[in-house]
């Protein structure tokens, strides 16, 4: 598993980048998107945290503990969220997609599903990882059947697992995906974008004859 340096992964939708100073200015838009840093369940940072939140992404990856990336949303050229490879486990292959937030214009879109389908194929295919976690809060109802939707399985609940921003203490859910379920889910998610690709050119030849 190569950490030492953060990876390009490129899609039809989004380019995953690697996270930089640069990707400010796009990341407090994309915060203030939706206000998403109000939600007290997340760890999303408010727009004057955003560059302390980038510099601790990219202290953690300089100590081999994250591979911080910024998404770009390739029709507009925009960065509207980032994500990482996080608690990065390359004795035993592996690893954890998350620290994930995305604009509220961006989510429901097709840019969160291609951009795990990169994240997934990268540490499955590249990585040869054993299994891939995700991590979330028990109240985010939300992100919980987003990460089951990708086809990812729950292995149980961290009790009092840590500390909110607020003081109160969290449950982690934890899901995974493994090696053996990646064929399987790789499809799934493929065959997810190219509907939503149907979908989305059937609406705009009946708005062209309309």
């Amino acid at each position: 598993m190569e950490i030492a340096t953060v990876p390009t992964l490129s899609g039809d939708r989004v380019t995953l980048e690697p996270l930089a100073a640069e990707h400010a200015d796009d990341l407090r838009a994309a915060v203030a998107d939706g206000d998403l840093w109000r939600t007290w369940y997340t760890s999303v940072p408010a727009p004057d945290r955003v560059d302390a939140e980038i510099d601790r992404r990219l202290d953690e990856h300089a100590a081999g503990r994250m591979v911080p990336f910024a998404i770009r949303d390739r029709p507009t050229g925009r960065v509207v969220g980032a994500t990482t490879f996080a608690n990065i486990d390359t004795a035993n292959r592996r690893v954890e997609i998350g620290y994930t937030f995305l604009a509220r214009a961006a989510q429901r879109s097709g840019i969160n599903t291609e951009a795990k389908l990169l994240l997934l194929s990268h540490a499955f295919d590249a990585w040869d990882c054993i299994a891939v976690e995700f991590r979330t809060h028990w109240h985010n109802q939300q992100s919980r059947a987003a990460i089951a939707s990708l086809g990812a399985k729950q292995d149980g609940v961290l009790r009092s697992h840590s500390i909110g921003r607020d003081g109160t203490l969290r449950d982690t859910v934890v899901f995974s995906i493994t090696a053996a379920e990646w064929p399987t889910v790789r499809l799934s998610l493929t065959e997810r974008l190219r509907t939503r690709d149907r979908a989305e050119g059937a609406r705009r030849r009946a708005a062209r004859h309309a």
